[in-house]
Formats: C-alpha cells, sequence, structure tokens
C-alpha cells in the first residue's frame, strides 16, 4: 500500500498526537480530529511546534471536512461505533490503527503480546530480556510509549517489544510481528466487544498476518487459545502452570522448565523470581518462550527473569505500616486479573475495589475471596452492584467509601498485624480517576501518609 498523503488523526490523546507526529516526520498532510467541541485549539496545535502545520477540527465531523483524505488513523480509546466512523465508511475511507501506522513505517524485529490479562508484565519482562541481549530495544504500544512515538528511530537491527489492547487490533491490515503472543482470553470490555466471540476474534487476529517461518506463543490452559494453536499458520508455542508439555514451557513443581524432544531442560527455580503467584509465573513463561523465539541465549533469559522485580500498578508492594503489608494492584481492571492478585496474597487480606461498569459479571471474583478475604472496601459506580453479588454469594463484610483516602483509612483501622491491604478494582478507574495510573499513585500516596 502507498502512504497516503493527506491522513485525518481520530483523538487527540497520547497516541493520536504521535500518530500526527509521525505523518508529518514522513512528510504527509495531517489533520487532527476529536469530537470535543471544548478542547483548546491552539493548545493542540502548540504540541506540533511551528513547523507542524496541521488542521485541527473540533466537534461534529461533516462529509466536507474529508475532502482530500484518504486515509484515517484511529486512537485506540474510540469505539467504531461512534458516528463520525460512519461519516468516513460512507466516503470509502480506510480506517488504520495507530499500531498499523507504525508497523508501515518500523523497521527490526517485532514481538507483539496481547491477552486479557497479564500483558504489561509480560512485556516488561520481554523487553528487559531484550534489552539484556539486543543493543538496540524499544518497548512500546499500550505499556505507556505510542509505537508510532519509536517507529521512525528503529532499525534492520533493533528489536520492538509492543504490548497490543484488542481496541489496537481492531484496525489493523498487515501487521505482522516475528513473534506473537496471547496470554489468555477471559470476558473484558464487552461493553465494547458486545460478544466474547467478537472479543476473541479480535484478541486472535494479532497472528492474523503472520508466516509459517513466525512464531505465536499460547497458553495451553486457555482451551480457546490451545484449540487456535492448531489453526495456526505460524509455529504454536505453548506455555502451562498446571500440566507437564511433551514440548513446550511449563511449572514442574516449583521450577519452570522447556520440554523439547523428549529433553526437560531447568529455566528458573519460581523461590528465584521477584515476582508473586501463579499468574506471574505463567507471564515469566510466555516471555521465555518469546524471547526464546525472538534468538536470546538461555542463560541470558536466566539471568534477566531473576533480576525483574513487578511493574508498577501490578501487585506492586507499597509499604509495610503497623504490621500491614500494602499492595497496588490498580491495574487489576477486570475480575478475572483481581483473582490473580488475591490468590498471590500470602495471608488474611482487606480489599480496596469498585470503579468504572465495564459490564463484567463479579460471581467468580466473590467465590475466590473464600479463606482469604476478611473485609472488601467499595468506591465508584458499580460499588452497589458489587455488594448485591458479594451478597448473593454470602459475603458481607461489605464497606463503602467515598474516595480512596477514606477507604485507606478504614482498611488501616480493621487490619491485624500480619494482614494484607491489597488495591485490586476488579473494574475500571473511569468516573472517579484518570486512569488506572492516577488511581494506583493516589493509592500509594494515602497509604505513605498513615
Amino acid at each position: 500500500m502507498i502512504m497516503a498523503q493527506k491522513i485525518l488523526v481520530a483523538g487527540s490523546g497520547k497516541s493520536g498526537i504521535a500518530a500526527v507526529k509521525l505523518i508529518l516526520e514522513t512528510g504527509n498532510e495531517a489533520i487532527l480530529y476529536d469530537s470535543n467541541a471544548a478542547l483548546d485549539r491552539d493548545a493542540l496545535g502548540s504540541r506540533f511546534g511551528e513547523e507542524g502545520k496541521v488542521e485541527i477540527l473540533l466537534g461534529e465531523l461533516r462529509k466536507e471536512d474529508l475532502k482530500g483524505v484518504n486515509l484515517c488513523v484511529i486512537s485506540p480509546g474510540i469505539s467504531l461505533e461512534a458516528p463520525f466512523v460512519s461519516v468516513l465508511k460512507e466516503e470509502n475511507i480506510p480506517v488504520w490503527s495507530e499500531i498499523q501506522l507504525a508497523f508501515y513505517h518500523a523497521k527490526g524485529k517485532l514481538a507483539a503480546i496481547t491477552g486479557t490479562n497479564g500483558k504489561t508484565t509480560t512485556t516488561a519482562l520481554t523487553g528487559a530480556i531484550m534489552k539484556a541481549y539486543y543493543d538496540q530495544v524499544f518497548v512500546v504500544g499500550n505499556i505507556g510509549i505510542p509505537y508510532t512515538e519509536e517507529a521512525l528511530k528503529t532499525t534492520e537491527e533493533s528489536v520492538t517489544v509492543a504490548e497490543i489492547s484488542s481496541f489496537q487490533l481492531e484496525t489493523i491490515t498487515d501487521f505482522r510481528p516475528d513473534v506473537s503472543a496471547v496470554l489468555n482470553i477471559t470476558p473484558d470490555h464487552l461493553d465494547r466487544h458486545k460478544t466474547m466471540e467478537c472479543y476473541i476474534e479480535v484478541k486472535e487476529g494479532i497472528a492474523s498476518n503472520q508466516r509459517e517461518q513466525d512464531s505465536c506463543v499460547l497458553n495451553y490452559d486457555d482451551p480457546v487459545l490451545r484449540d487456535f494453536g492448531k489453526t495456526l499458520k505460524p509455529k504454536a508455542v505453548y506455555f502451562s502452570s498446571t500440566k507437564l508439555l511433551d514440548d513446550g514451557y511449563c511449572l514442574d513443581g516449583d521450577v519452570i522448565i522447556r520440554s523439547h524432544g523428549g529433553e526437560r531442560t531447568e529455566i528458573v527455580n519460581v523461590h528465584d523470581l521477584q515476582l508473586l503467584g501463579r499468574h506471574n509465573y505463567e507471564n515469566v513463561m510466555a516471555a521465555v518462550a518469546i524471547s526464546a523465539e525472538m534468538g536470546v541465549p538461555l542463560e541470558v533469559i536466566q539471568k534477566a527473569v531473576c533480576e525483574f522485580k513487578a511493574v508498577e500498578h501490578r501487585i506492586e508492594f507499597v509499604a509495610e505500616k503497623a504490621g500491614v503489608r500494602y499492595y497496588n494492584d490498580s491495574k487489576g481492571t477486570n475480575p478475572d486479573a483481581a483473582i490473580q492478585a488475591i490468590k498471590a496474597m500470602p495471608g488474611p487480606t482487606l480489599l480496596i475495589a469498585g470503579g468504572y461498569d465495564k459490564n463484567s459479571e463479579y460471581d467468580s471474583w466473590i467465590e475466590s475471596f473464600e479463606g482469604k478475604v476478611r473485609y472488601m472496601v467499595l468506591l465508584g459506580q458499580t460499588r452497589e452492584k458489587i455488594a448485591e453479588c458479594a451478597a448473593r454469594h454470602g459475603f458481607d463484610n461489605v464497606m463503602y467509601a467515598e474516595d480512596m483516602q477514606e477507604a485507606v483509612r478504614v482498611c488501616a483501622s480493621y487490619a491485624n498485624r500480619g494482614d494484607y491491604v491489597l488495591l485490586s478494582p476488579a473494574c475500571a478507574s473511569w468516573g472517579m480517576f484518570k486512569d488506572y495510573e492516577q488511581r494506583g499513585e493516589i493509592f500509594k500516596e494515602c497509604v505513605r501518609k498513615l
């Protein structure tokens, strides 16, 4: 495909701004569009400097605004059901995701990681392993740095590790990683994808353009992904935390091993890791598999995984106060992720949860409380829905808080020495916080002030 000359970028957030800058740097014309008519046009324009001539459109998008436009790059936070997307369709203007635009311009090898949970930890760990071996490594995507921001810095010798969300995969065309990974698929973002079938199809799309010489790392314990591996053109590489595989990466007692051709190779003892919980052992296995497929020697992988510490906002130790240990799992934005965080807590736990409603069901999450969660303090839009679900399952130790400061104070007052206080909301942050990162930072600040 020949690069378009006049490109509309929808969305003025981090990825939208990065996309516009890439378009300008490659000698193309950019139009920045945002449906929020209240935005400051001059402030947006100033993001591109004096040399960046960018037309800015705000509010309703009209057909006449699209004269000469032959491509739209859409930010991942924008639904394809947004009214302006139908205008694009009427004008036969193709829609690319920001990662598709970046891929078009990027060079070198690419590892791309998706899944409902564990993406950020696995991406960060894979990036750390790559940096221990390769000279030029870029860690991009949903982890915080837009792929478009780094694409033009890549070379034929560089390696890029990308965390990819389902929203970003909705509008790819020929996006093709050398190694892809789907860590797991559990219900999430159904407010946008509507059905599990659609969500699964989008996630599996990460491997849709891969070739026979490429690899796709999959969770053998997920029946959907186990079956998906049988249909793939690229080589399927499995990992499992519950079954000893004849070929793949698995957990044998406390040791992560690689089994291949009848030979078993010890990778690492989990007690030598700085990560808590079985779900993190799965993340380690995935990162090890990806790295091996990307050509990193085993001894480099072993050293890097033992040195790696938990990423911020994912079961992150914050502090110990009066004999109570506080953990920040603000990135636990769906019930399945929050279950893993509860499982990782070594003792009695007081849980802070609730937030924006993504149409999730909370039954299996509440069921995971048994023998572990003593009290739950609820915040946000979902607190009544979660409380009702908890009551149906016989869990009545529920309290409400109006803000994070109150939630932390309540937990501190009810916690006994040796207990754990865990922020793992099982919900998105929107409504009360800008994003999960801000929610986690506020939690940590409240803990420090105790």
